[in-house]
């Protein structure tokens, strides 16, 4: 079984395409933070991910999503080998996506279009007794 589960940023806003079918296709670039550091930088590092959604996925995130928004993408993961102009090797990942949900709530890197519909919106916060915990305070 073939299956990945990517949440990060966009690292860009997302490009909408056709095929000659008239299939869309949408392509964005996730970037997915390490839990470790770079000891150098005290950076975190990341990992790039190409996801590509298909047909109607496709044009709701092309709609919905802009570079810095946060998602989860699930979906199968291929890797594309090439040879750079340096003539170094390369490889790169490719998600094809199943699913895509929006993380970024509402009022952060920008608000949601008016005009989205209430599923693909975020849930306004609720607490529902639970205390929100930073990643950095947790033991693993």
């Amino acid at each position: 079984m073939n299956k990945v589960f990517i949440v990060g940023n966009l690292t860009r806003d997302p490009e909408l395409r056709s095929t000659r079918d008239g299939i869309a296709v949408c392509s964005f670039t996730v970037a997915v933070n390490r839990r470790q550091r770079n000891a150098e930088a005290g950076q975190p590092e990341a990992d790039f991910f190409r996801v590509t959604a298909w047909r109607g996925l496709g044009e709701n995130c092309s709609k919905y999503l802009a570079k810095g928004r946060k998602v989860a993408v699930t979906g199968a993961v291929s890797v594309s080998t090439y040879t750079g102009n340096d003539g170094s090797f390369r490889a790169t990942l490719e998600v094809t996506a199943d699913d895509v949900e929006f993380l970024t709530p509402r009022g952060e890197a920008g608000e949601m279009p008016a005009a989205a519909p209430r599923s693909m919106a975020p849930a306004a916060p609720q607490n529902n007794g639970f205390v929100q915990v930073d990643d950095d305070e947790l033991p693993f």
